[in-house]
C-alpha cells in the first residue's frame, strides 16, 4: 500500500495545499465583503467570476501547457493565484474582487489540471483507482480544513489573505523539485452542445441546472449565515458540511445508481434537495442546529447530483466519447456556474436573503419535471450496458483532467 503512494505523496501534498489555499479564499472574501458593506449582488457576482475564470482555465489551459511545458504553466497559475488574492486584500472594492476572483479561478482549474496530469502519470495502473479515491478526499478535506481555519482569527484582517498567498506558494513546491518525466500533454475538451443533446437531453439539462443551485448555494450560503446571525465558526460549518455530506452521499446514491434507472435517483436527490429548500423557505430557521441539519441535507443531495448525471450520460455514451462527454458535462455546469450566482445575488438584494432558496428550489423543479418527461420518452439503459458508478468531486473542482483521471481508474480497474 505505500509503495502505491510514496511517488505521488508529494503530489497528493500539493494539491491538498491549493485546495487549502482555495477554502480559505472562498469563504474569506464573502465574510469580508459583507464586513465592508457589500450588496448581495457584488457578492454573488464573485461566484460569477470564479465560473467564468475556471470554465475559460478548463478551455485554455491545455494550450498554454503545450506552449511553455507543465512546469511553468503550473509555477505561473500558482503565483498569479497568490497574487490575486493578495491584492484582494490591497483593493477593497467589489469590481476588483470580481475581476481578481475570475483571475484566480483561471489560475486554479490550470493548476488542478496540471497536478492530476501528473498524478495520472506516475500512477501505476492497478493503483490509480485508491489513488484517485485518496486525491478525492485530501481535496474535499484540505478545502474543509481551509475555510474551518477562519474560526481561529479576525477574517477581517490581513492575516488570511497572507496565509492563502502563502499555500498558494507552497503548491509550487511538488512540480518545482519533481524528478519526473513531463506528463502527457493534457486533455483539451470543446463544448459540442449538439453531441451532448443527442447523447443525453436529461444530462444537459439536469448539470445546468445543477451548476445554477450549487454554485448559487456554493458561493452565498455564508452571506445567508451571516445575515440570519449565525457566529462565525458555525458560518464555517455551513458551508463545510454540505460538501463532505455530498461526498459521503456519493457512496449509498453510487450504489442505488447502479443498481436503477440513474434518472429515478436524481429525482429522488432532487426532490430531497427541493425538500430542505421548501424548509429554509417556510421556517425560516435561526438557531444554530437547524440551519446546520437543513444545510447538511441540501449538501447531501445537491452534491451528490453531479456524478449520477455524468454516469447516466457516459451510459449512452459511444465507445471512446467518455472523456468528451464527461468535459463537456462539466463546461455546461460551468456556465450554470456563471448564471447561478448572478441571479441569486440579485434576488437576496432585491428582496430577501432567503430568496438564495427561491433560486436552488427553482432549479431543483425543473431538473425534477424534465426528467420525469423524459423517462415517458426514453427507456432504461439495461442494467448490463451501465458503466461502473465513479465518485467524482463536485463541478467546482473537477476539471476535463479529472475525467481522464477517473476514466484512466475506470480502464484499470476493468482490465
Amino acid at each position: 500500500m505505500l509503495r502505491q503512494f510514496l511517488p505521488v505523496s508529494t503530489l497528493l501534498l500539493g494539491s491538498a495545499f491549493l485546495l487549502f489555499a482555495g477554502g480559505i479564499n472562498g469563504l474569506i472574501l464573502p465574510l469580508r465583503g459583507q464586513y465592508e458593506g457589500f450588496s448581495a449582488l457584488s457578492l454573488g457576482l464573485l461566484g460569477t467570476g470564479w465560473a467564468i475564470g475556471y470554465v475559460s482555465g478548463c478551455i485554455f489551459t491545455a494550450r498554454l501547457v503545450g506552449r511553455v511545458g507543465h512546469i511553468r504553466a503550473f509555477g505561473a497559475m500558482a503565483a498569479i493565484a497568490a497574487i490575486s488574492i493578495l491584492l484582494s486584500a490591497l483593493l477593497v472594492t467589489p469590481i476588483a474582487w470580481i475581476i481578481l476572483r475570475a483571475l484566480c479561478g483561471f489560475c486554479f482549474a490550470g493548476a488542478a489540471m496540471i497536478v492530476e496530469s501528473w498524478l495520472s502519470e506516475q500512477t501505476e495502473p492497478s493503483s490509480r483507482g485508491k489513488v484517485f479515491g485518496v486525491y478525492t478526499m485530501v481535496n474535499l478535506g484540505a478545502t474543509t480544513a481551509g475555510q474551518m481555519l477562519l474560526t481561529v482569527g479576525d477574517p477581517n484582517g490581513f492575516t488570511f489573505f497572507a496565509i492563502a498567498a502563502i499555500f498558494y506558494c507552497l503548491a509550487l513546491v511538488p512540480t518545482a523539485v519533481s524528478s519526473s518525466a513531463t506528463p502527457a500533454p493534457l486533455v483539451s475538451v470543446n463544448l459540442d452542445l449538439k453531441a451532448l443533446w443527442r447523447n443525453s437531453p436529461v444530462a444537459v439539462i439536469a448539470v445546468l441546472f445543477v451548476g445554477v443551485s450549487n454554485s448559487a448555494f456554493g458561493t452565498l450560503a455564508a452571506v445567508y449565515a451571516e445575515r440570519v446571525g449565525l457566529v462565525l465558526a458555525t458560518i464555517a460549518l455551513f458551508t463545510s458540511i454540505p460538501i463532505l455530506a455530498g461526498a459521503l452521499a456519493q457512496i449509498p446514491v453510487g450504489w442505488l445508481s447502479d443498481k436503477t434507472d440513474r434518472r429515478h435517483v436524481l429525482i429522488g436527490l432532487a426532490v430531497l434537495a427541493l425538500a430542505a429548500d421548501a424548509a429554509f423557505l417556510v421556517f425560516a430557521p435561526d438557531s444554530r442546529a437547524l440551519n446546520l441539519v437543513l444545510a447538511g441535507v441540501l449538501g447531501g443531495s445537491i452534491f451528490a447530483m453531479y456524478p449520477v448525471i455524468v454516469a447516466h450520460a457516459n451510459d449512452h455514451a459511444a465507445p471512446g466519447t467518455s472523456i468528451q462527454i464527461s468535459g463537456g458535462l462539466l463546461l455546461l455546469y460551468g456556465i450554470g456556474g456563471i448564471v447561478g450566482p448572478l441571479i441569486a445575488g440579485w434576488a437576496m438584494a432585491g428582496f430577501a436573503d432567503r430568496a438564495l432558496f427561491v433560486i436552488t428550489a427553482g432549479s431543483h423543479v425543473v431538473i425534477i419535471f424534465y426528467t420525469m418527461f423524459r423517462i415517458m420518452k426514453r427507456e432504461a439503459v439495461p442494467a448490463e450496458d451501465k458503466i461502473d458508478f465513479r465518485p467524482v468531486p463536485g463541478g467546482r473542482i473537477s476539471t476535463p483532467q479529472t475525467a481522464a483521471f477517473a476514466k484512466a481508474d475506470s480502464v484499470a480497474g476493468n482490465a
